[in-house]
């Protein structure tokens, strides 16, 4: 087969792929229809405020601020979630408890499902069952990967970090960008949304895919036990490829993981730098994958991974003794040798983390005896009193990471490094909604001032007079 044939012969594929997804319509609006509708809205608002209150200050700027990662200013815009340091996240005002209530359910399931909340986070809507069941379907139907990304995984060394591995699958997926072509094209800006939300849906349709492959090749035979159904949810159709789709409990640890995972509010690395690179006009696939980058870090979302690691040792080095007593001796010692204790504190948190929370109560349901399970509980129950005694720790309470790795270790997903893809494709579901609103309401490329140190001894002088 030629080349020309090879590129008609996909192309019209391609097409035939694209048409078959608008065939999942239901009697209300589709999710970009709907959208349509709310944007010009949405833009006349944001144009509206800047003109009636561009000028007006909403907050100040330290320099230990300005040295101090920028923790605290107000600086950016995020339509999808906002993070109170006591109440926890809100997602378009919802908790995560009105969430879990409120967003459509799979057929006899308990959990939310993520293509709701990614309906809600991108209109501020909670869509109905015959919406979100549409969605489900048009990731199903977009999930097929191009040969040269399955290539590209395949090729890719077990040694690879799984994050790694994500993140060139995701930049792989350049080749496939609606929303590249139509720039290269000259398209209007009005339309750019259009095509980000194009590019958006189809990266996420693909991502049980990348993730799954990138797991099974790592970890296990290389073969995918299972395809995307089309009759299935998402979480549903990620846990069959990842190997776990007979275990009811763990599809809907899927859904819960994948629903409170999403999003954080604007500020964290993997969303900020998300928003950055798109910002640029950079494609959803680009955007997304620096946003992995960040993702990956240590500082981010690969705590998840050490915090398991730190309580494997504590177990080890307990010799089995997970009583309260002997907790709270071994972290003072931790404390004391100047380490930090893993999964507790939080940037802007000053509570128990609701992740933390949602996914303890999964775990008192479903593995109430689990050892792992009990001793998370016991350190819940002693390390706020010995942090907060020790005094150098903000916020003494848990947050997301310490915990979400003993759910997945309890169904027998035990590769902690693959932990944090998973955080990635939850992120996705978060970050990719905001890419769509900025550019359908035409936010500009993000361009703060900087300063260099002596510059800013400067300024300090100058504005203390002397």
């Amino acid at each position: 087969m030629s080349a020309l044939t090879s590129f008609k012969r996909s192309s019209t594929l391609a097409r035939s792929a694209y048409s078959a997804v608008r065939t999942y319509a239901t009697a209300e609006p589709t999710l970009k229809q709907r959208l349509a509708e709310i944007l010009p809205e949405k833009a006349e608002e944001v144009k509206q405020l800047k003109k009636e209150h561009g000028k007006t200050v909403i907050g100040e700027v330290l320099l230990e601020q300005a040295y101090g990662g920028m923790r605290g200013i107000k600086g950016l815009v995020w339509e999808g979630s906002v993070l109170d340091p006591i109440e926890g996240i809100r997602f378009r005002g919802r908790t995560i408890p009105d969430i879990q209530k409120e967003l459509p359910k799979a057929p006899g399931g308990e959990e939310p499902l993520p293509e709701a909340l990614f309906w809600l986070l991108l209109t501020g809507e909670v869509p109905s069952e015959a919406q979100t069941r549409a969605l489900s379907e048009e990731f199903a139907a977009r999930s097929a990967l191009p040969k040269h990304v399955e290539e590209i995984i395949d090729r890719s060394p077990s040694h690879l970090h799984p994050m790694a591995q994500f993140s060139i699958a995701v930049t792989a997926l350049e080749s496939e960008s609606q929303f590249a072509k139509a720039y290269a094209k000259g398209v209007n800006k009005a339309d750019y949304w259009k095509y980000t939300y194009e590019d958006s849906i189809d990266l996420l349709a693909k991502l049980p895919n990348i993730a799954a492959k990138i797991y099974r090749n790592v970890f296990h035979d290389g073969k995918l036990p299972a395809a995307i159904d089309s009759k299935l949810d998402y979480g549903a159709n990620l846990a069959n490829l990842l190997g776990f789709g007979g275990n009811k409990e763990f599809v809907e640890l899927m859904r819960l993981y994948l629903t409170i995972h999403s999003d954080h509010e604007g500020g964290n690395v993997s969303a900020h730098t998300t928003h950055l690179v798109g910002s640029a006009l950079s494609s959803p696939f680009l955007s997304l994958a620096a946003g992995l980058n960040g993702l990956a870090g240590p500082l981010h979302g690969r705590a998840n991974q050490e915090v398991l690691e730190w309580l494997f040792k504590l177990k080890e080095e307990l010799k089995g003794d997970i009583s309260k007593e002997a907790i709270e001796k071994y972290l003072w010692e931790t404390l004391n040798a100047g380490r930090v204790v893993p999964g507790y504190g939080h940037a802007v948190l000053r509570k128990t983390d609701p992740r933390y929370t949602a996914q303890r109560e999964f775990a008192l349901k479903h593995m109430p005896d689990y050892d792992l399970f009990k001793l998370v509980s016991n350190i819940y129950e002693v390390a706020p009193g010995v942090l907060t005694k020790h005094g150098k720790t903000k916020n003494p309470w848990p947050n997301v990471d310490s915990h979400s790795g003993v759910l997945l270790q309890y169904y027998g997903l035990t590769e902690e490094s693959f932990y944090t893809v998973l955080f990635g494709v939850s992120r996705a579901f978060g970050v990719l909604p905001q890419l769509i609103l900025d550019r359908g309401i035409g936010m500009p490329i993000e361009r703060p001032k900087s300063f260099s140190t002596e510059k800013y001894i400067e300024l300090v002088k100058n504005i203390k007079g002397n």
